[in-house]
């Protein structure tokens, strides 16, 4: 039962990415990638190289938006080429692509969601060190000043 829930997704998510990816011009590659990813998220790749307009990889898919690039690990039935990589964790839309052993380039744009950092062309200005406030001087140290005896500060007699 497992075992047929498992072929049944594949199958359907085999089917989701041919129809996400549309019928191309003449020229263009036909093939499915992972279109909204979260940071830091799996993206999957396949083409079909025995099919209408795809092509057999003559590299792997590269992007900005791959922490590596994603290789063909996977094959299978009608020339199928699949692999799997890591987003980034920057949001933004990027764009992959690899290289067919015809000449021609694949191409498709994807989305690792969440708001993407502001742009920003001035460098951020550098912070001041805290100020450090001078330890005061110590204080000289006054003279002890012994009173005198009785003649020099008066008896306390009247003259």
């Amino acid at each position: 039962m497992l075992k047929k829930t498992l072929i049944g997704l594949m199958a359907a998510s085999a089917a989701t990415l041919a129809l996400a990816a549309p019928a191309s011009a003449a020229g263009e590659v036909s093939w499915g990638m992972t279109t909204q990813v979260q940071p830091g998220g799996q993206i999957y790749a396949q083409v079909y190289a025995g099919m209408g307009s795809g092509c057999t990889p003559a590299g792997p898919v590269t992007s900005k938006g791959f922490a590596a690039p994603l290789a063909w690990t996977e094959g299978g039935n009608w020339g199928k080429h699949a692999g799997h990589t890591t987003a980034i964790r920057t949001p933004g839309k990027y764009t992959a692509s690899f290289p067919c052993t015809d000449g021609r380039k694949a191409t498709q744009a994807f989305t690792i969601l969440g708001t993407p950092p502001p742009a920003t062309t001035a460098k951020p200005k550098p912070t001041k060190p805290p100020t450090t406030s001078k330890a005061p001087k110590p204080a000289k140290p006054q003279v002890a000043v012994k009173p005198a005896g009785a003649p020099q500060t008066g008896d306390g007699s009247v003259s």
